[in-house]
């Protein structure tokens, strides 16, 4: 997997800071999950329980959660790529319902695969004064991905545990994560973030 191009990277390592750090939720909608879902990802349940156990942690820190939640119109000019998903106001486009949405979290609509495009992402984070952000749901080689490399490039620090994220493939996954490890942030183990944010 390792290879001499993007292993010249530094031993600098970004220190945790559940003060600033935000966690981002994306995607982990109907329309992906459920049976009757137009694009389902197999086996993307395994990520339910990860995923609620960092919210519930981060939550008790009092770290804010963004569901950044694909929402299009009919019309919208992503269908000529992809078939119709997540269509506004469908059963599709709902958080499944295996997860918790807190009265104190923000959804986010996005038309777009990052969750920073045109949104509002980078305006509610800065009001916060998060500096880092913590990237969970599918998938990771399309939307998680884009979301990662928009917030590396607003500058702020980005955390992806491993066991909340999925690609449409394990070689995906594998080939994703080492990216994002060597260009854009730190990817680690959910039990290491974990005791990172107890710690802090």
């Amino acid at each position: 997997m390792q290879d001499s191009f993007s292993e010249k990277r530094t031993d600098q390592r970004v220190d945790f800071n559940p003060q600033s750090c935000a966690i981002l939720v994306v995607d982990m909608l109907n329309d992906f999950f459920k049976d009757g879902g137009a694009m389902v990802l197999e086996g993307g349940e395994v990520l339910y329980e990860p995923i609620e156990q960092l919210m519930h942690s981060g939550r008790g820190l009092e770290m804010p959660v963004f569901w950044l939640n694909q929402t299009l119109r009919p019309d919208d000019s992503l269908f000529n790529k992809r078939v119709v998903h997540c269509l506004e106001g469908s059963w599709g486009v709902g958080i499944v319902d295996d997860l918790t949405v807190a009265d104190t979290d923000i959804i986010v609509p996005k038309r777009r695969y990052s969750g920073f495009f045109q949104t509002s992402l980078d305006l509610y984070l800065r009001e916060r004064n998060i500096q880092q952000v913590i990237v969970t749901g599918v998938v990771t080689n399309i939307c998680v991905r884009s979301t990662v490399n928009d917030a590396f490039f607003l500058g702020y620090d980005v955390f992806v545990p491993e066991e909340c994220v999925m690609a449409t493939s394990d070689q995906l996954q594998q080939s994703h994560l080492y990216d994002i490890d060597t260009h854009y942030g730190t990817v680690l183990g959910v039990d290491d973030l974990l005791a990172l944010m107890e710690a802090g």
